[in-house]
């Protein structure tokens, strides 16, 4: 008996292979989720998402996925979740590019991020998303983006000429690792040591080529540094959060890249959360674990499909 030919689809989505067999023979395979790729959201080249439908009765939950790389780099292709554990639970997956602050400092890169969110939520119909069950993820510079949208108050505009722009931003959760509480040199220079100011992120959200210009203009750029670090906005009321980090405890930091996403960050807003009531969760392995949830997809699944 002659053997069935076979084909396969091979899709590369974040750096994971997801693969899917079909048969001449065999029984049908479901097609793959849509994907909609490079949609422009905003007025920007940069302003684009993939969106990944998932299938099943009624609007879909929705995860957002922000990507890091310190504002200043990074690409909505890496390092992001495993889309096909969402879709299998009846999850649809955006991912986001946006403005970098080499050529767009703050507020572009993390108001590019808001408005995706709020563009989402305008295509709720015609993409069949529930816009009551939204999610944020990402990791560093994404988690920080993701972490204020999370805990700021909603950016909607009721009375903007920009239909886009009357939506909400609120979410229903996020989970996030590695990610900055604060990106104010005056605040986490104390937290880290001296090393984490070596990081290129501080001083280029704010527009400054070097560290030390960053510091010598710091009441220019105070505002800024306030306005966008995630610890500033946290209050009871704020949906719950999950943050995962390393566990090199070493104070001071050891230099750029380790003060840049140590676990400080999440033990300082964790403490501050902790105070007000907020819901939130730190894992740390060897040091700290949430009591509720096992891992971040569990946590994400609770908060969407709830």
């Amino acid at each position: 008996m002659q053997a069935s030919i076979k084909s396969s689809i091979i899709v590369v989505l974040f750096g994971f292979v997801l693969s899917t067999s079909s048969s001449r023979a065999a029984d049908a395979v479901a097609p793959l989720p849509i994907k909609k790729a490079e949609v422009s959201y905003g007025p920007h080249a940069m302003n684009v998402l993939d969106f990944w439908q998932a299938e099943g009765e009624g609007p879909r939950p929705l995860l957002v996925y922000i990507h890091g790389g310190g504002w200043t780099g990074g690409d909505k292709s890496k390092s992001g979740p495993k889309i096909q554990d969402f879709l299998d639970k009846g999850i649809s997956v955006a991912a986001v590019n946006y403005r970098l602050s080499g050529d767009f400092p703050l507020p572009v890169p993390v108001h590019d991020a808001a408005r995706a969110v709020q563009f989402l939520r305008y295509k709720a119909k015609e993409w069949n998303i529930d816009k009551k069950h939204i999610a944020l993820t990402g990791g560093s510079a994404g988690a920080c983006t993701s972490m204020w949208l999370l805990l700021h108050d909603d950016l909607a505009d009721p009375e903007s000429k920009d239909p886009v722009l009357r939506e909400s931003t609120r979410v229903q959760g996020a989970a996030v690792r590695g990610g900055q509480t604060s990106i104010d040199p005056k605040v986490i220079e104390p937290w880290l040591g001296p090393n984490v100011l070596k990081h290129r992120m501080i001083n280029m959200a704010v527009g400054e080529k070097t560290m030390e210009g960053a510091l010598e203009n710091y009441e220019k750029h105070k505002a800024l540094y306030v306005e966008f670090s995630p610890y500033n906005h946290v209050s009871k009321d704020d949906p719950p959060l999950f943050m995962t980090y390393g566990n090199d405890m070493t104070l001071p930091s050891k230099d750029a890249g380790h003060g840049i996403h140590h676990p400080v960050y999440g033990v300082k807003l964790k403490e501050k959360s902790d105070s007000l009531g907020h819901e939130c969760h730190l894992v740390i392995s060897g040091v700290s674990k949430s009591e509720k949830y096992a891992s971040a997809n569990e946590f994400l699944f609770a908060v969407l499909l709830e």
